[in-house]
């Protein structure tokens, strides 16, 4: 069965795209739901709308994205911690950390998985640490962390 996706479906597409799936699917969680609608000729006109309506969403959020990446590439975080003679630190400066910091020196909540951390940083010293706002959009915090008096 064709169908017109209303929002976007993860696995599945994008809104406004036009995807064949399998009967029961459709009528069981797509139509529910209200994710999509049968593909007929008043929907496929519909989808142009829904298409240009969330591209234009998108472009709105990635604007915003670069102004944020902007403002946060200024942005330079300390923290304290214990560290031993080498400079290694007791603890770690986890993403989570970063995120609550963020979040308080810029006034607005920052997701703990948008920050791109391989590992938790275990070292005195300055970091540069890659914030993922928007699929193509990131930017770079620099991330101080000092020894504990």
């Amino acid at each position: 069965m064709q169908v017109l996706l209303l929002k976007d479906v993860p696995n599945l597409g994008k809104a406004g795209t036009v995807k064949n799936v399998a009967d029961g699917y459709a009528r069981n969680f797509l139509f529910p739901k209200k994710l999509a609608v049968p593909a007929t000729p008043e929907a496929m006109k519909q989808a142009e709308a829904i298409r240009k309506a969330a591209l234009r969403r998108q472009q709105r959020i990635e604007e915003e994205a670069e102004a944020l990446a902007k403002e946060l590439e200024a942005v330079s975080l300390t923290f304290k911690a214990k560290a031993g003679e080498s400079g290694k630190l007791y603890g770690s400066v986890t993403a989570a950390h970063i995120a609550e910091a963020l979040s308080a020196k810029v006034g607005m909540e920052f997701d703990k998985r948008k920050i791109d951390l391989e590992e938790p940083l275990k070292e005195l010293g300055e970091h540069q640490v890659r914030i993922k706002l928007a699929p193509t959009v990131s930017a770079s915090v620099r991330v101080v962390i000092e020894p504990e008096e």
